[in-house]
């Protein structure tokens, strides 16, 4: 519904370019002006070989929709054997628009953390576990599966970039907001931005991780919103309704 509590606001989109639109839509349907700046460039990595033998796995888990729109085109036919696994409800709705139904997921909250918490996932020794991703990233659900007794194996789906800094960079004022969903994201931010313009504007973040490195890094006011694009614009509009 549009309205206008963001009228006047320029706000920073920061999230992967495929993934960006439905949260400027909203912000713009808000009477806001969305900015975009993917603070990751995702590139293809082919991985075909090794998602041919995914029917070899026990559980296959994605742990971004990145990781679901780069593996799912490279897969000729979803194999029944494994069970699927998705680190947020975002990640779960990607899949099920490919047909995957029955996806576990964490009933709140989009990290490691809250996958590794699900009843589902508490037993897994024995287990054969794919882990679809990005090249690098957090080890911490590898790490605690093999704990657990599984075996585990990453399949590099797509790799994260650096942005580029941009034509006309932006000086402190000129927004009134930054939205920023990964830590890597805000670290890139760091590289190709003016820093003291991102300290001394507002950032708005899905998750206390990164409001805690946005804070290592000087940032004097981060907010923290929840993981949907819909949560992140109510705190946009709210904070913005009560600083006037």
């Amino acid at each position: 519904m549009a309205s206008d509590d963001l009228r006047g606001r320029s706000i920073l989109v920061t999230r992967p370019r495929a993934q960006a639109a439905p949260l400027a839509r909203l912000i713009e349907q808000a009477g806001g002006r969305a900015l975009l700046f993917p603070a990751i460039e995702i590139e293809d990595v082919p991985a075909a070989g090794a998602l041919s033998r995914l029917h070899e796995f026990d559980l296959v888990i994605f742990v971004s929709p990145t990781a679901v729109a780069k593996a799912m085109p490279q897969v000729p036919a979803w194999p029944a054997r494994p069970r699927v696994a998705a680190v947020g409800a975002g990640t779960r709705r990607a899949l099920e628009k490919h047909g995957i139904a029955n996806v576990i997921a964490p009933a709140t909250g989009a990290d490691s953390e809250a996958l590794l918490a699900t009843r589902e996932l508490g037993d897994v020794a024995g287990k054969r576990i794919a882990i679809l991703r990005g090249d690098g990233g957090r080890a911490l659900l590898g790490d605690t599966f093999v704990e657990r007794g599984a075996n585990v194996e990453y399949v590099t789906c797509y790799r994260r970039l650096p942005p580029k800094p941009p034509v006309r960079p932006w000086k402190a004022g000129e927004l009134a907001a930054v939205t920023v969903s990964s830590s890597q994201g805000l670290e890139n931010l760091f590289a190709v931005l003016a820093p003291e313009m991102l300290r001394s504007t507002p950032l708005f973040v899905p998750h206390a991780r990164i409001a805690e490195r946005a804070r290592a890094l000087a940032v004097r006011e981060v907010l923290l919103a929840g993981h949907s694009d819909g949560e992140m614009l109510e705190r946009l509009v709210a904070y913005f309704r009560s600083h006037g």
